[in-house]
């Protein structure tokens, strides 16, 4: 997949980059089965066309609420690995800021998609707001194209009646605060969205945010150097920083890692602790996980964590002895959903 940054031209041929593409229009937060459906309808609206992907960096929530908690569900660099696991050929990734948001339906666009991006055919959910003010609608967006000569394809929300009812909360809404760009209206009971699958990760449902994403939720990182307190205590971690993704529900984990890089690259089960140490006084957010049966150095490696399930919540314990023997509980446990051989 050729990732370009903005509207700059292909600097091999000066053509715009994604010339002639059939593209998915959204954020793609979690890349969770309704993006999934948008990318299938992009195929096959012009299955002869190049795939591609518009989307924006930063989050718009994060330019309209600096101050929220982190909520994201995918960093910049997870999404488009998610992306291009799905067969995305082009990435365009326009750089979101208040300017841009200003802008007028009509001239995004003119100016964005057809000028700037030269895409042939562009689709969107029905819920789908974009422009100054969030006035652009799917019924402008069409009308837009044609005066435009671009394709447009609305496609109707997807869901599943198996996923609960998520309703919006504080800080969780798919939709921003002020004149920006993207909008998602609320979407009834079912229907996949990022907010679903906020709800669930924020509460431990790892199950029903697996059916919402069409995979498990992880958070990913470069491995960074933790206090090596799980070392001492027979249990060595590799430790992520949380950065901008969303805190889950803080207790231990069965969970299963990709190691991305370097001389480990590779599949593992383990188990993962998300909290604040209790037991040891610590209490900033820490996430760190458990290879099972891996011997090496992690420092510095882009890893992947899929949380598969959620064991137990956070506990205190009176010393590192009673710690040890849970750490031990757990991880048979986390064996045991995994499949993972003692």
């Amino acid at each position: 997949m050729r990732r370009f940054d903005g509207v700059e031209p292909e600097p091999d041929t000066g053509r715009p980059s994604l010339a002639g593409a059939s593209v998915a229009l959204g954020n793609f937060d979690g890349v969770h089965r309704g993006h999934q459906a948008l990318i299938a309808g992009a195929r096959a609206a012009r299955p002869e066309a190049p795939l591609g992907v518009v989307t924006f960096e930063p989050h718009p929530r994060e330019v309209f609420r600096p101050d929220d908690p982190p909520f994201r569900l995918t960093t910049d660099g997870h999404r488009a690995r998610l992306l291009a696991a799905l067969g995305v050929e082009r990435l365009a990734v326009l750089g979101f800021d208040r300017n841009l948001s200003r802008l007028a339906p009509a001239s995004f666009v003119t100016e964005m998609l057809q000028s700037g991006l030269g895409v042939a055919h562009v689709t969107v959910g029905a819920d789908f707001r974009f422009g100054r003010g969030r006035l652009g609608t799917p019924a402008m967006l069409a009308a837009l194209g044609r005066a435009s000569g671009i394709g447009v394809t609305v496609l109707p929300l997807v869901g599943d009646e198996t996923v609960a009812e998520i309703a919006p909360q504080p800080g969780m809404d798919d939709g921003e605060t002020g004149d920006d760009t993207l909008h998602h209206t609320p979407r009834p009971s079912g229907q996949f969205s990022s907010t679903a699958a906020r709800r669930a990760i924020a509460e431990g449902r790892m199950a029903e945010a697996a059916a919402i994403l069409g995979r498990p939720h992880a958070v990913t990182g470069p491995v960074v150097q933790g206090d090596q307190r799980g070392r001492d205590l027979g249990y060595p971690t590799a430790n992520l920083a949380f950065g901008s993704q969303m805190i889950p529900a803080h207790g231990v984990y069965a969970t299963r890692v990709r190691v991305l890089e370097g001389p480990h690259a590779g599949a593992y089960d383990g188990v993962a602790s998300i909290g604040e140490r209790p037991t040891f006084g610590v209490n900033a957010p820490n996430f760190e996980v458990h290879l099972f049966d891996f011997r090496g150095d992690l420092y510095g490696a882009e890893i992947e964590v899929d949380l598969i399930a959620l064991l137990r919540g956070e506990i205190a314990f009176d010393g590192a002895a009673a710690l040890i023997a849970q750490m031990d509980r757990d991880s048979a446990e986390a064996r045991a959903i995994l499949g993972t051989p003692a």
